[in-house]
């Protein structure tokens, strides 16, 4: 017997005890834990007034922009100035869904006519990404390329060729810090060479989804250029849309999100906004600054999240690293912050490994979803959720993984021998 054929047998027995355990644990989406949001269980009886500093009623419609305190709280945060920031409702997700649709049937600033007027769209799309950004693409028939993810963001070599040539590349999505599912946080250089470089299309926007400015698992942060200042030094000052929420800070259901860009931008979101509505919540937006107060405010409430956090991603890392670290059936990243990561198997496994899992009572998120239209080319990224589980169950879904990649990889090789 083959060491390979050894292997796969004990892989197949581990598997088969497995299935046994009738295991019903959840790995699908990066959601805050039970004790996370109870972090924020102050909230619920503020605010204490319904004033705010200037004196508007928070109870009443106006204020589309929403309120100065709170632009002014994430302004340093999300490096967007305070008076080029919009302060929205609980979905960041949602803004994103509006600037499209906006894109689509009004003129943005610097086009010659609307998104719907031009034909085949095409954004550019970081893989592996976000499969909720490739979603909206799918749902208004834009059309997705991809791009590869480095070490230190996206292939610059590949979106400058690809934005030079084809004035149809109207836009990339990016999640510069912390990226989803990878971890990576773009360098300084990629993030001046995307204000910078040359785009065909005189239209062309950056789609830059900051979901993880603050969420450091670490004492280390990542630290990001400014792109809105770098885009203006380098006469682009339109090119970026920016975004961010307090979903994973606050409660995630109940937050507050961002949009920030030049001047001209945010008149353009705000006259389309005013079609859709008279005002954003600014009752939770007041009890949210109330809260939350200040910058260290802030950032003494994300250190506590980062200790219920971080035990969990020390788990996924000290697990795959005991059971598949020196086999070569698997890689992994172990990110600084955000809320993924993102495992790695043989070419061709990544459908197969998901679906032991599911037979086994391991829920994860489909093999594919890191990728435009659900297409993984290489079919080896699998996203790894760890943050809503507890400690136990979590490092029981991570164990029984390990298992379906042994059995898989192992039977995959075999074939192939």
């Amino acid at each position: 017997m083959t060491e390979l054929t050894a292997q796969r047998e004990q892989a197949a027995r581990d598997y088969d005890a497995l299935v046994r355990r009738g295991l019903k644990l959840d790995l699908t989406r990066g959601k805050p834990s039970p004790r996370q949001l109870d972090l924020s269980d102050g909230m619920n009886a503020l605010p204490s007034t319904h004033l705010a500093a200037d004196g508007t009623d928070c109870r009443n419609y106006g204020n589309l922009q929403g309120l100065t305190e709170i632009r002014e709280l994430f302004a340093g945060l999300l490096q967007v100035p305070a008076a080029q920031l919009l302060a929205g409702g609980n979905s960041s997700l949602a803004m994103m869904h509006d600037t499209i649709v906006f894109s689509l049937l009004s003129v943005v600033p610097g086009a010659a006519r609307r998104w719907a007027d031009e034909g085949e769209i095409v954004f550019l799309c970081p893989v592996p990404g976000y499969d909720r950004h490739f979603a909206l693409c799918e749902r208004f028939g834009i059309t997705m390329v991809q791009v590869p993810m480095t070490a230190e963001g996206p292939d610059m070599d590949v979106v400058e060729r690809l934005v030079a040539e084809d004035p149809r590349v109207k836009g990339i999505w990016c999640v510069p810090k912390y990226s989803n599912p990878s971890g990576v946080s773009y360098s300084d250089e990629t993030v001046r060479r995307l204000a910078a470089m040359t785009t065909a299309a005189p239209d062309f926007r950056i789609f830059w989804d900051n979901a993880y400015a603050i969420h450091h698992l670490t004492d280390e942060h990542a630290e990001l250029a400014d792109l809105l200042a770098l885009c203006e030094e380098h006469g682009n000052a339109d090119r970026a849309f920016v975004f961010g929420s307090t979903s994973k800070v606050t409660l995630a259901g109940s937050g507050v999100a961002f949009f920030g860009s030049s001047p001209a931008n945010v008149a353009w979101y705000l006259a389309n906004l005013s079609k859709q509505s008279i005002g954003p919540d600014k009752i939770n937006q007041l009890r949210h600054v109330e809260f939350l107060r200040d910058a260290e405010g802030v950032a003494a409430h994300m250190r506590r999240h980062a200790e219920l956090i971080w035990p969990k991603f020390e788990a996924v890392d000290r697990i795959l690293t005991k059971e598949l670290g020196g086999t070569g059936l698997a890689s992994w990243t172990a990110p600084a912050g955000g809320y993924f990561v993102s495992l790695d198997v043989p070419e061709g496994c990544a459908k197969e490994v998901v679906a032991k899992a599911k037979a086994a009572g391991i829920a994860l998120t489909p093999a594919g979803a890191t990728h435009p239209y659900g297409d993984d080319p290489a079919d080896r990224t699998i996203r790894i959720a760890p943050t809503y589980p507890d400690l136990e169950e979590l490092e029981e879904a991570i164990t029984g993984l390990t298992v379906c990649v042994r059995l898989v990889a192992t039977e995959k090789l075999l074939s192939q021998a």
